[in-house]
């Protein structure tokens, strides 16, 4: 049955874009090997042919690569029928993670993504993770030139305090907060979610779909392949794994009774959350991509989102490898402690 992607405004700057977007990461990196290129540009040409047009992406991913991927895959008339969302901040050395929010940095940063992306502007630019040594302000500052400068249009956080997003918002508007925020990650809703909503920015949920797991289950732990990092995440350990297998076993019971799978489920749950929600589930194949359209199709009742979202208590295990990189621990200095060189 072919499912119509509606369309949403998110945030109220004037983006639209899909109800349901696309993440792109898995395509290169991070899930194991990187894939073949001819096919996954095939699986983006369907996804935006079934509808789904918000492309997600970010030079960390590769690194690089996957903006390459994706600039490849616009070729041909495809670029006026997406929005392309690209981030910053994050690299790596050593096997280190390192975050970076200077305004030179910023900017580097963006001129590259577009000549990777082999675009003039980027639709929507995040703050990948925020750098806890630059003042949110500075680097919006940044930020605001280059919207101005129409190298991009909209501008958006992921994994940003509340503080964080208020202060980066009055410098200029915030279109966009990505999160986590699945059947298991709910850390989010208390404030972050409210003060969106307030300020009027949308929220872009990430992983809706517990990265994997609610698609496979255990079997997903038991088949990822090597130099999948998803092995090192807490709720994937031995340990926690017999206690959140349990949550997989509800969810599926619940998806039976409604006659759909429960990776559509899962994400119906997060499309139910509001019309300024579009998550961005990520695959490598075609029949994952039909397959999470289907969960716009899927409505639930009051009692069974308060069923489902019930689920969450029994969970095991931190939702994230590095703690310290999310949400909760991404203040900033105050602007007045930023020393300009003259």
């Amino acid at each position: 049955m072919e499912v119509n992607v509606p369309r949403v405004k998110l945030g109220s700057q004037g983006l639209e874009v899909s109800k349901q977007g696309l993440g792109c990461m898995g395509m290169s990196a991070s899930y194991g090997q990187r894939k073949p290129e001819a096919e996954m540009i095939q699986l983006i040409h369907h996804a935006i042919n079934s509808g789904v047009t918000f492309l997600d992406t970010s030079d960390a991913y590769g690194p690089h690569t996957n903006e390459i991927l994706i600039g490849k895959a616009l070729k041909g008339g495809m670029r006026e029928k997406v929005q392309i969302a690209s981030k910053f901040g994050i690299t790596h050395k050593d096997g280190k993670m390192d975050i970076h929010g200077e305004p030179e940095y910023v900017r580097a940063s963006c001129e590259a993504s577009l000549k990777r992306l082999d675009i003039d502007c980027i639709d929507l630019y995040y703050v990948h993770r925020i750098d806890t040594r630059v003042p949110i302000e500075v680097t919006m500052g940044e930020l605001k030139k280059l919207v101005e400068e129409g190298k991009i249009k909209y501008v958006g956080l992921s994994e940003a305090s509340v503080s964080t997003i208020r202060r980066a918002h009055a410098v200029h508007p915030i279109t966009a907060v990505q999160n986590e925020w699945s059947l298991w990650s709910r850390d989010l809703e208390e404030e972050l979610v409210p003060t969106c909503r307030e300020l009027g920015i949308g929220i872009v949920p990430y992983s809706p779909l517990g990265r994997g797991f609610f698609s496979l289950g255990p079997k997903l732990i038991q088949n990822l392949p090597q130099g999948d990092y998803r092995k090192l995440f807490p709720r994937f350990s031995a340990e926690n794994l017999e206690t959140n297998k349990v949550v997989y076993e509800k969810i599926s019971e619940i998806a039976t009774r409604k006659g759909c799978t429960p990776s559509q489920l899962a994400l119906a749950w997060v499309h139910h959350q509001g019309d300024d929600v579009c998550p961005i589930p990520g695959t490598t194949k075609i029949d994952n991509i039909n397959e999470n359209i289907g969960a716009l199709e899927v409505k639930l009742t009051p009692e069974e989102m308060t069923q489902l979202s019930a689920l969450a208590d029994l969970v095991k295990g931190e939702r994230h490898v590095v703690m310290e990189n999310t949400w909760m621990h991404s203040n900033t200095p105050p602007l007045s402690s930023w020393k300009v060189d003259t």
